[in-house]
């Protein structure tokens, strides 16, 4: 199993080629299906719109959500084509994550100048309460944003 850093790592990469190649202004599916392509060269298994479940009070919604990419079933990548990321669209790859039980993903804006400041790290540090724990009771940790 490859280092999550080392994935992330050949990720970026590829997602700077990419933009230096195609420059901002496509669609994200655009840009989704080329990086996909171009890991796919490099040895990765890569999933692309992988449905998501949720399942809550008994009630099961199957494909609720769709992840862009999902590389080596271990890194979660969300790809933007928008004029700046806002907060949501992390809190939207932290969701993926806790859904999937993943511990990092990639929030991928290609809509910029540069792809330097459109790449940002998330980690997903949730840790349910315990069953003993009161639901009131704040969890000790949460996500952070980071930018790469």
């Amino acid at each position: 199993m490859r280092d999550i850093d080392l994935i992330s790592g050949d990720v970026i990469d590829a997602a700077l080629r990419l933009h230096r190649d195609l420059g901002p202004g496509r669609l994200e599916s655009v840009y989704e299906a080329l990086l996909a392509a171009k890991l796919e060269r490099l040895g990765y298994r890569v999933a692309r719109q992988r449905a998501i479940d949720i399942e809550h009070d008994n009630i099961r919604f199957e494909g609720a959500f769709r992840v862009d990419l999902i590389v080596d079933d271990r890194l979660i990548v969300e790809i933007k084509s928008v004029e700046r990321l806002s907060a949501v669209h992390a809190k939207q790859l932290l969701t993926y994550l806790r859904l999937t039980k993943q511990p990092v993903g990639l929030l991928i804006n290609f809509a910029g100048a540069t792809l330097r400041e459109g790449i940002r790290r998330v980690v997903n540090d949730h840790r349910p309460l315990s069953a003993s724990a009161s639901p009131r009771e704040p969890s000790s940790s949460d996500s952070r944003d980071e930018n790469v």
